[in-house]
């Protein structure tokens, strides 16, 4: 796994013909069916999570669909809603709230389902549309067939395709009673006492970034985004700039300070003088810097010397609860693995299957098992690359992109086609981040690439690595 917060290793394709007359030449059968498939757009919540930073694309993308010349059908495949970001509404409500802030996505979902069948799956933040038979009603007069399942198959060629939106895998986000409105699980309880709390009270920041804490992956990120966030976006900025010198040379001071350590103790003769007159060399801007240096040395030995014991009793104290076992799970999923056991088994079970498609973790992949595909695709909210400054031990930067992933599945001669675009999104990080966090990971901005296209077939397809 890598060290950034879902970084896509996949090459990136271009996409220069308009959706619909790509690959046309490759189809098999022009009558088989073509499946464009969305998941995770998060759309409404309160307050601040109310804007929707892709909807011009998402409509944009819905107008495409309603010009499509092919038999074609839409699966929207969990958490299209932030159902559980509404904490001030109950049941049903919420869907009125929806197309009174949105009229003109829902209006374009009733002319788009004019020309193409619209699926619509619950996720998890949304499973109150399996709750209340009234969604399904509501839905169809905008032309959207709501399923109130965990999963569905559809046709390709002669194999078939498993939809699911990927919850139930999760510990943290599983319904035993698919459909109760009274279970909440685990990850209720944080989006609607945090992340809807976010929503609530971003606008009083210095820059409205709170609000983001949603697009966050894995969540045990959290804290560490929200201290990058405060010190480059919130501290005082004389503050911060009094603060970011000392911590830029900390990693220089940390050396000098165990050298002066082995000389105190007789182990090497430091060579101060020498050190000190390399400085002097520069008049009194050298001697001010040798000051401050030193200064820093003595801090940053004092600092080790803490540490070193805090240290020992912080994994005294985590080896006492390992013991008495207080903490049972991870509060996150892992990104792959349940996923590729359940599309395993379900493969065994019924070898027809030549595609496992689920969403739920944000992270757009391909994997490839015995000829079969499993394919997660991703998120439309931003996304969060995490970066290490050039230097010193200041925060890491929250690198932000967006990936607006389509994920296309079709049966062709040489098998079933699964391929990924992206629409065209500005850079956010042009806006989000400040120029400190860019100054300070000058050079480690993210190559933003996603999926290729592969095929499933009878023998193997050519493996893909899942983003990690």
């Amino acid at each position: 796994m890598t060290d950034t917060a879902g970084e896509d290793i996949m090459p990136q394709r271009e996409h220069e013909e308009t959706m619909g007359e790509a690959h046309v030449e490759n189809h098999a059968d022009e009558d088989e069916p073509v499946y464009y498939v969305i998941s995770d757009l998060h759309i409404g919540g309160d307050e601040q999570l109310e804007h929707v930073e892709f909807l011009d694309e998402l409509l944009s993308f819905l107008k495409r669909l309603e010009q499509l010349d092919e038999d074609a059908e839409l699966v929207i495949n969990g958490d299209a809603f932030g159902l559980w970001e509404f904490t001030t509404l109950e049941g049903i409500e919420k869907f009125d709230a929806l197309v009174e802030r949105y009229p003109n996505l829902f209006e374009q979902l009733r002319a788009t389902g004019e020309n193409v069948q619209i699926t619509l799956l619950p996720g998890n933040h949304d499973h109150e549309l399996a709750a209340y038979d009234a969604y399904v009603e509501r839905f169809a007069a905008y032309n959207v067939d709501l399923v109130q399942e965990q999963s569905i198959t559809r046709p390709v060629g002669d194999r078939t395709i498993h939809f699911e939106h990927g919850n139930q895998r999760d510990p943290n986000n599983r319904f035993e009673d698919f459909g109760n409105p009274h279970e909440k699980p685990l990850g209720y309880y944080y989006n609607t006492l945090v992340t809807s709390r976010a929503g609530q009270v971003s606008a009083l920041g210095r820059r409205n970034w709170l609000k983001d804490i949603q697009a966050v992956t894995p969540t045990e990120r959290v804290p560490v985004w929200f201290l990058s966030k405060y010190f480059y976006n919130e501290m005082h900025p004389l503050l911060r700039y009094a603060i970011v010198p000392f911590l830029l040379v900390f990693n220089l001071s940390a050396i000098a300070a165990i050298a002066v350590g082995l000389d105190l103790v007789g182990v090497w003769s430091m060579p101060t003088e020498t050190v000190e007159g390399a400085f002097g060399r520069f008049g009194s801007a050298g001697a001010l810097a040798f000051s401050l240096l030193a200064i820093n040395v003595a801090i940053v030995g004092i600092l080790v010397l803490v540490w070193i014991p805090i240290r020992f009793i912080l994994q005294d104290f985590k080896r006492t609860i390992d013991r008495f076992g207080l903490v049972e799970t991870e509060f996150t999923v892992d990104p792959s693995k349940p996923y590729r056991a359940a599309a395993k088994d379900l493969f065994e079970e019924h070898p027809e299957t030549a595609v496992f498609c689920y969403g739920h973790t944000h992270r757009p992949a391909v994997d490839e098992h015995d000829g079969r595909l499993i394919v997660n695709t991703g998120t439309w909210l931003k996304r969060f690359h995490r970066r290490q400054v050039i230097a010193g031990i200041l925060p890491p930067v929250f690198h932000p992109t967006f990936r607006l992933n389509i994920v296309r599945i079709a049966a062709e001669d040489e098998g079933v086609a699964v391929e990924y675009e992206t629409m065209d999104k500005p850079d956010p990080a042009k806006t989000d981040l400040t120029f400190t966090e860019r100054l300070l990971t000058v050079g480690r901005v993210p190559d933003p690439t996603i999926p290729d296209r592969v095929v499933a077939d009878d023998t193997r397809a050519a493996s893909t690595s899942p983003d990690e």
